[in-house]
């Protein structure tokens, strides 16, 4: 299985379960996991995040298909292009997460922050975070922040489509119905599954907190185009430097924003269990260094084994 390897940085940074019990939000790994210095988010403070075999019931009615108008054709075209980089290998430090081995699930669940008061000032920067694709998936969904489009949650097509199909606004109605208060700051569940061999099918579903169910946010079936054979759990940015700082724009928009992706399962064969260090590695690196993201202050912290991560600062 190819893995990723740091390139040089340019001025473009590229972009991004159960018979056993279900970790909570915010189990951790132990302290020898955690960088120098760093503690790890306390597992009280954490609900358990819903089963994977809860029900599944209902459409995410908030969704809408994607609007092709000025901002979105342009937050559509920095995905695609960001795509492109990381199969061509460019820049690829500006990501950070697990990416799960093809062979070892067909699909996979986290539980992914939002933060409603983190602005993009830069017209030309993205952060899609956390971002979620299961291997060979036909559909990515990611957290987006930009000025094109605001902040949303999108269902990108990697089927045909090669684009966002769905969207749904980070509103009130969204957190008062999908999310719930993990380590302090909101966050929302979401599953993608396999749900035919035959023409490769594949649903998105979204957690729905009223109705205690698994509401369908998006299905596909056919060849996934991504070109990478791998799935992904991780933090990615497209910034611009600050000229004024040396740093980028995200570093001091960012500042007091909590970027975490925690509960991450995979599915293989019915069963669903915690991403673990045998299939689920860090990438593209382990401990990575602050500064190769334009931002010095940003800590990267390994909370669980490879099943939790976070990035603040």
């Amino acid at each position: 299985m190819p893995r990723r390897s740091m390139l040089t940085c340019a001025a473009l940074a590229t972009l991004t379960v159960a018979p056993v019990a279900v970790p909570a939000a915010g189990a951790t790994a132990p302290a020898a996991a955690m960088p120098p210095g760093e503690k790890p988010p306390a597992a009280a403070a954490s609900p358990a995040s819903p089963s994977p075999d809860a029900p599944k019931s209902g459409t995410v009615t908030e969704a809408r298909p994607f609007t092709r108008g000025a901002g979105g054709a342009k937050a559509a075209r920095a995905f695609r292009e960001l795509h492109g980089m990381r199969v061509r290998r460019e820049q690829l430090h500006h990501f950070w997460g697990v990416e799960p081995t093809a062979a070892s699930h067909d699909g996979m669940m986290a539980t992914q922050s939002v933060d409603t008061s983190y602005r993009v000032s830069n017209s030309a920067d993205f952060t899609y975070t956390p971002t979620i694709k299961a291997a060979g998936s036909c559909m990515e969904v990611t957290t987006v922040y930009s000025q094109a489009v605001g902040n949303e949650i999108w269902a990108w097509d990697w089927c045909g489509g090669n684009g966002p199909a769905k969207e749904i606004k980070m509103d009130a109605a969204f957190l008062q119905t999908y999310t719930q208060v993990v380590n302090g700051h909101p966050a929302y569940n979401i599953q993608l599954v396999r749900t035919g061999t035959s023409g490769n099918a594949w649903s998105a579903y979204l957690y729905n907190y009223k109705t205690a169910s698994w509401s369908l946010f998006y299905s596909k079936s056919g060849t996934d185009t991504s070109q990478l054979t791998y799935g992904w759990d991780i933090f990615e940015v497209y910034a611009s430097r600050n000229a004024s700082t040396g740093n980028a724009y995200y570093c001091a928009e960012a500042k007091n924003v909590v970027f975490e992706s925690s509960a991450i399962q995979l599915r293989q064969n019915g069963a669903w269990r915690p991403a673990g260090a045998s299939d689920s590695p860090w990438q593209p690196y382990t401990d990575p260094n602050p500064r190769d993201y334009w931002c010095p202050t940003l800590k990267f912290v390994r909370a669980g084994a490879n099943d939790h991560w976070i990035v603040r600062q």
